[in-house]
């Protein structure tokens, strides 16, 4: 595949994930529509507890979610047999860590699986086992739920949760994508880590540490549906990883067809007014024992600078 294709390493369907839309093939065509070379499919792994389930999901019950992961790993791989000469799928999973005991459980799940999850994208969703990204009502439940004298000791403490499990999490799995790294201020988006000591301190310290196991932090177009003036992560983060020697990768964090590649156009403006000299994506290639690995590779020529934003106009993906 033409790696001067647009990517993303991170996204959902329907099928498997009951706040997308439209089945997995559908995303998947739509890629090779848009001439993508590379699509990675990350559908959420289960969780283990009644209480957290999503309310769009309070009737299907544990069983189904588990069944339905299982679904999603057997219809990948046919999908990415049956489309592997017009676009690269890579299968994947995306991350929940909402206690302890669901993150054991969730390494146990990738021990069984072995080789058929290719790669994992690192993500935390939940502060003190509370959503904190489904709507601004239950971030707000989670923000108040902490204590504390005023907005400014609370916003501290939900931070310093949220950036401690992220921690933990890239410490467990070393994930090969860092997914969202700054979802924690998603309805907060100006407070500014800065002014948080021991939260910047913690976050300095999970980028060293995904920086030093080799992970990518993506580049994430979905903030800017959630009405953010720039992708995840935002600018004070994204300098930080620069600064510490981090690599980025792109991801849309598409929840249906009609979301691939959404807004990056506006990603693409990002990384330029970032100054961003190198992207990576995760290559497949064959190993000495046949077996196949993802290595992060450079695309060459920086295509988010001309021909990605001129290839969106005329699709008129906006």
């Amino acid at each position: 595949m033409d790696q001067q294709g647009m990517f993303s390493h991170h996204s959902h369907s329907g099928q498997f994930c009951a706040h997308a839309k439209g089945t997995l093939e559908q995303v998947v065509l739509e890629a090779i529509s848009k001439r993508w070379s590379t699509l990675g499919l990350s559908e959420h792994v289960p969780r283990y507890r009644q209480q957290d389930l999503y309310p769009e999901e309070e009737g299907l019950g544990l069983d189904h979610l588990a069944t339905t992961f299982e679904a999603y790993v057997k219809e990948a791989w046919r999908l990415k047999q049956l489309y592997a000469d017009k676009i690269t799928l890579l299968v994947g999973i995306e991350t929940e860590y909402i206690n302890p005991e669901g993150l054991d459980r969730l390494v146990k799940l990738l021990q069984s699986h072995g080789n058929s999850i290719q790669y994992i994208v690192g993500s935390v969703h939940h502060c003190h086992e509370q959503p904190i990204d489904f709507d601004k009502p239950r971030f707000d439940n989670a923000l108040n739920s902490l204590g504390g004298k005023d907005d400014e000791e609370r916003f501290s403490k939900l931070f310093e949760a949220y950036f401690d499990a992220q921690y933990t999490l890239l410490q467990r799995l070393k994930p090969a994508v860092v997914g969202h790294f700054d979802l924690c201020r998603l309805y907060y988006p100006d407070r500014d880590f800065k002014s948080f000591p021991a939260v910047w301190d913690k976050v300095e310290r999970n980028i060293n540490f995904a920086v030093g196991y080799g992970g990518l932090f993506e580049i994430n177009a979905s903030a800017f549906r959630k009405g953010w003036t720039s992708a995840y992560p935002a600018p004070d983060v994204f300098e930080a990883i620069v600064a510490a020697g981090g690599r980025f990768t792109l991801s849309d964090d598409s929840h249906g067809p009609l979301a691939i590649g959404l807004h990056y156009d506006k990603a693409c403006k990002y990384m330029e007014d970032q100054g961003l000299e190198t992207l990576f994506y995760l290559k497949e290639v064959s190993g000495a024992d046949g077996k196949s690995e993802l290595v992060p590779t450079p695309v060459q020529g920086k295509p988010w600078l001309k021909s990605w934003p001129e290839h969106i106009e005329k699709l008129h993906v906006v």
